[in-house]
């Protein structure tokens, strides 16, 4: 059994020289921003090879005990969506760096890796991202939360990692003052990230994915 968390790979038609780890949200797969892809429109000299990994399958207490894909266990979604387990966090952050780790010794240089995560898979990210001991192209959350600030320090390789921060304002699922409690969260630790909303529920918009293609070229 492999040691790396299975994955939808999808790899681009010249040799890699960059890649996007994308982790989806509670109770999906990888497969759920698989037709991101070719809607990116990323130009012919970014070969990028995109990596959505899928998440174990648990019990999430917040939805009955229903055993779904969840990258940790979630209580409760007060106290800025920070009711949850954090020993499963952590082991989803340690498994995204083994991700990272793997596109290195294929030959990706760190600074041409991205992580990029929609809601949970966004929390994820926040945490993995800014402990990650090499630097990095970028990070996106996407209508996500950052879970644990307060228990973070951050790598100094990634002090100046650029940051992307997308939520909707009509979203009910995580309102956006999660993200806005992110932000500043981020800016208390000395991180300038871009943010942008658009007028939709917790979702992607094609409006996004072009603000997502265009942030990807300028770090990529």
């Amino acid at each position: 059994m492999s040691d790396y968390l299975p994955a939808v790979i999808v790899e681009p038609e010249q040799p890699a020289n960059a890649a996007i780890i994308w982790l989806h949200g509670l109770g999906a797969d990888g497969h759920d921003f698989e037709a991101i892809v070719p809607q990116l429109r990323l130009p012919e000299n970014c070969h990028v090879r995109f990596i959505f990994p899928h998440a174990p399958s648990i019990p999430v207490t917040l939805n009955q005990g229903f055993v779904m894909p969840a990258w940790f266990d979630v209580m409760a979604l007060e106290e800025g969506g920070r009711n949850f387990n954090a020993k499963q966090l952590l082991a989803s952050v340690m498994q995204v760096h083994k991700l990272i780790d793997r596109e290195i010794e294929n030959g990706i240089s760190s600074e041409s890796i991205v992580l990029a995560g929609f809601s949970q898979g966004g929390a994820v990210n926040y945490q993995a991202g800014l402990s990650y001991d090499k630097p990095l192209a970028g990070m996106m959350a996407l209508s996500s939360f950052f879970p644990a600030p307060e228990a973070l320090v951050p790598h100094p390789a990634n002090q100046d990692l650029p940051i992307l921060v997308c939520h909707g304002t009509q979203d009910t699922v995580l309102d956006i003052s999660l993200a806005e409690k992110s932000l500043e969260a981020l800016k208390g630790l000395g991180f300038a990230p871009r943010f942008l909303t658009y007028p939709m529920p917790h979702s992607v918009c094609n409006e996004e994915i072009a603000d997502i293609s265009d942030w990807l070229q300028t770090i990529l």
